[in-house]
C-alpha cells in the first residue's frame, strides 16, 4: 500500500503527542495516588484490572485517530487491470517540403486535416498515439485511448529540416513498446502504423531497415501521399548576399511511400482518396493486457477508523459511564 498525499501523514505526530500526554497524565495521577495512600491500600483503591481496563478506550480511540489521520493521506494499493493494447500510431511528415502548396491550403495543413478525420473514425477502444518527423523523429503523444491530447498536438506540429521515413517506422514501433503486456510474454501488440509523407528519406536509417523491423514485429504501415510532381516551396536562403528567396521543387515520392506499404503489407493513398481509411485499421483485431494501477482505499480507511471511534465510546460508556 502507498499514499497519494504522503505529506499529510505528518498528522500522526499530533496523535503521537495525544498518546505521550495521555502516558504522561496517567503516571502523574498514579504518583498523586501514592502520595496520599499507603501502599497496603493503594491495591484496595485502585486494583490491577480495573485499571488496565481503564486505558483500553484511549488506545482504541488514539488508534481510530491514525487510522483517520492515514485515510485523510489517501491510501491506495496496486491492482491489475485490463486494457486495451491494439494500437494505431500516426507519423506524421513535418519536412519543409510539406510547405507546398500544390494541395490546399497546404501540405502540412491537409495532413493535419486527414488526421484529425482519421482520429475521429477511429474505435473508441482503440488506442493512438502521434509521431511527427523531419531530421529526427520523435513522439508527440504515447498511445492512449483519449483522443485530446493527440488531436491537440497534432495541431501543434511545426516545420524542420530534412526527411526521415526509416526513422519515423522505428520510433512508432518503439511507442508500441509504451502499452502494457499481455501475461508475461513481451511481444507488440496488434498494430498499425498510419505514415503521411511526401517524400523520400535523406537522413536517418534506410526504408529497407525499418521495413524489415516493421516485419519483424508483424506491424503493417500504410502510408498517405501528399502533394504532385509539380510542388515547391519558396526558400529563403540566407547563404546568399541578397538573402533571395528561390524556388525549390519538391515533387511527391508516390512510388517510395507506395513501396514502403506494399512491402510491409499496409495499404498506400493519395491526399485525394482517403475515404477507404477505416481499411486500415478494420481486421487490427485485439489483446488485451494488463497495467497496474493506483486505487484509492481511502473509504476503507475512513470506515476502519469509524468503528474504532464507535468501539473506544462504547466501551467508555460500558466500563466509566462516560465518553472517552
Amino acid at each position: 500500500m502507498n499514499f497519494l498525499s504522503p505529506e499529510r501523514l505528518v498528522l500522526l505526530l499530533i496523535v503521537a503527542g495525544l498518546a505521550l500526554t495521555y502516558i504522561l497524565l496517567q503516571r502523574r495521577r498514579r504518583t498523586y495516588a501514592l502520595r496520599f495512600a499507603s501502599a497496603e491500600l493503594f491495591d484496595a483503591i485502585a486494583p490491577e484490572q480495573p485499571r488496565t481496563r481503564r486505558h483500553i478506550p484511549a488506545v482504541v480511540f488514539l488508534l481510530a485517530l491514525a487510522v483517520l489521520v492515514a485515510a485523510f493521506a489517501q491510501p491506495a494499493t496496486k491492482v491489475r487491470v485490463p486494457r486495451e493494447r491494439a494500437t494505431v500510431v500516426i507519423a506524421i511528415d513535418v519536412s519543409l517540403s510539406m510547405m507546398a502548396e500544390d494541395v490546399s491550403p497546404n501540405r502540412l495543413n491537409a495532413a493535419q486535416a486527414a488526421a484529425h478525420r482519421f482520429v475521429d473514425e477511429l474505435p473508441p477502444s482503440l488506442n493512438v498515439g502521434l509521431v511527427s518527423f523531419a531530421g529526427a523523429a520523435s513522439v508527440q503523444v504515447a498511445p492512449t485511448l483519449d483522443r485530446q491530447p493527440v488531436h491537440l498536438a497534432i495541431d501543434n506540429l511545426e516545420l524542420a529540416e530534412s526527411t526521415a521515413i526509416g526513422e519515423a517506422i522505428f520510433t512508432s514501433l518503439s511507442a508500441l513498446e509504451s502499452l502494457p503486456t499481455a501475461g508475461e510474454a513481451d511481444d507488440l501488440p496488434p498494430a498499425r502504423i498510419v505514415l503521411l509523407s511526401d517524400g523520400e528519406t535523406t537522413v536517418g536509417r534506410e526504408d529497407a531497415e525499418a521495413v524489415a523491423a516493421a516485419l519483424e514485429d508483424d506491424v503493417k504501415v500504410s502510408t498517405i501521399a501528399f502533394g504532385t510532381r509539380n510542388g515547391f516551396i519558396v526558400y529563403d536562403d540566407p547563404r546568399t548576399p541578397e538573402n533571395d528567396p528561390s524556388q525549390i521543387a519538391v515533387p511527391v515520392r508516390e512510388e517510395n511511400l507506395r513501396t514502403i506499404a506494399e512491402d510491409t503489407g499496409g495499404a498506400f493513398f493519395k491526399a485525394s482518396s482517403l475515404e477507404e481509411l477505416e481499411k486500415v485499421y478494420a481486421d487490427i483485431g485485439s489483446a488485451i493486457g494488463y497495467e497496474e494501477v493506483d486505487k484509492e482505499i481511502t473509504d476503507r480507511a475512513v470506515g476502519a477508523g469509524l468503528v474504532l471511534l464507535a468501539l473506544a465510546a462504547a466501551l467508555s460508556l460500558a466500563w466509566h459511564q462516560r465518553l472517552p
